[in-house]
């Protein structure tokens, strides 16, 4: 029996309606920011894990969510993952 899909624990989904609001809200927000000569940045939303681990005590390091290399950096691993695919 296949496991019923789930979001990571601490985060949500946003529904139409939310969404909407948000952006209204944002909007008003970066307008007035943006009359003071504000302009917007963008930074990611990942971090090299050792900048965080062992900062946040053990709670907090359960909640990091950790992206882990799978090999398909080297050019042979690629290769193999693209066969998988390929008909």
């Amino acid at each position: 029996m296949a496991s019923k899909p789930s979001i990571p624990k601490g985060t949500r989904d946003f529904s139409p309606v939310e969404v909407a609001k948000r952006n209204y809200i944002i909007s008003i927000m970066r307008n007035h920011f943006e009359k003071f000569g504000y302009q917007p940045i963008e930074t990611p939303s990942f971090e090299n894990s050792d900048t965080l681990m062992g900062k946040y005590g053990e709670e907090g390091d359960r909640l990091i969510f950790k992206i882990l290399n799978n090999g398909l950096n080297d050019p042979k691993n690629q290769e193999k993952a693209k066969d998988g695919f390929e008909k």
